[in-house]
């Protein structure tokens, strides 16, 4: 499979590509967002692994001109930005995942094979679960056609969620996800944040969408 790497550090460049190339990856490398954008638009790959904070046109603007292009690759975000808003809009921008930097390799190689598995359709932008509808663009969500106001925190955790419905997530893979790599096993931030995003997503309502499963985690789905 070929993916196309936007990274405008040499070293990181070089080493992601090393890796890829020992799973069975080729990879071709852009080191500036206009020569990415490009080379995405006029070559057929698998897989783009986009750097945020490139020369030339940032990640932001080369993820959201293959968008308007009408390019489905899937796109992975390489970021140093950790903040949940700068998360959250690389999803609305069409992003299918993302990576806080530094990261381990084995952890980007995970995430590259969660995508490909996927297939080619792009998660769609507007997900709905039962009565619950999340419109990721918009940045709104609505159950029951009820507004429910969330932080940008409930949001990403809403949104991690529902684009993984009917799968049981780990605490650990939440954390990890919403809040930092190296995440702490032993705090229970995934736990608080949970309970206050029932509040405001299942407690108004009958019918409960947020389940814990015991000693595991927790699944969004319809019973």
């Amino acid at each position: 499979m070929q993916i196309l790497i936007v990274e405008d550090e040499t070293k990181t460049a070089a080493f992601i590509k090393k890796g890829l190339s020992e799973s069975n990856f080729t990879a071709d490398i852009a080191d500036n967002g206009r020569d990415g954008l490009e080379l995405a638009l006029n070559r057929e790959y698998d897989l783009i692994l986009l750097d945020v904070m490139l020369p030339g046109i940032d990640g932001w603007e080369v993820l959201k001109r293959l968008r308007a292009r009408g390019k489905e690759t899937p796109v992975l975000l390489l970021t140093a930005l950790s903040e949940v808003e700068d998360r959250v809009k690389g999803l609305g921008l069409g992003a299918d995942d993302y990576l806080v930097k530094p990261f381990a390799f084995s952890e980007l190689l995970a995430r590259i094979y969660t995508i490909l598995r996927r297939g080619p359709i792009r998660a769609p932008e507007v997900l709905r679960v039962g009565d619950l509808e999340i419109d990721f663009p918009a940045h709104r969500v609505t159950r029951a056609g009820t507004r429910i106001d969330l932080t940008p925190k409930e949001f990403a955790l809403l949104s991690l969620l529902a684009r993984c419905t009917g799968e049981v997530l780990s605490r650990t893979r939440i954390g990890e996800r919403i809040w930092d790599i190296g995440f702490d096993t032993d705090t229970n931030v995934v736990d608080v944040h949970m309970r206050r995003l029932r509040v405001k997503v299942d407690d108004p309502f009958e019918s409960k969408l947020i389940h814990t499963v015991r000693g595991i985690g927790y699944v969004l789905e319809v019973r």
